[in-house]
């Protein structure tokens, strides 16, 4: 009997699509084909894409923290609704309800 393939990732932090499929692949080519075709295919994958950081976002909440910190700005629960107009730059408070 063959050795038990070592595999070259966790299983517990494999999806539950990813297990299926390492399961189906047991089932039809054996534990040690299949655990070493799964190993093969997940390093094929492509990596999940970093998030990417919205810079524009990013210099708003640098800003506005700044003043939140110096007491000279106060953003009341539910915050406020920030959009472009003609030229200019439109805030209005959110209505709650």
């Amino acid at each position: 009997m063959a050795k038990a393939a070592k595999p070259k990732f966790n299983e517990k932090d494999l999806t539950k699509g990813q297990l299926r499929k390492l399961t189906a692949l047991r089932k039809s080519v054996g534990p040690v084909i299949g655990t070493k075709a799964f190993g093969d295919w997940l390093n094929s994958q492509a990596k999940a894409p970093k998030e990417t950081v919205d810079k524009n976002a990013e210099r708003i909440t640098d800003t506005l923290n700044g003043l939140v910190k110096s007491n000279k700005l106060r953003i009341p629960r539910g915050g406020y609704l920030v959009t472009r107009g003609r030229g200019r730059v439109i805030v209005s408070r959110i209505k709650g309800g």
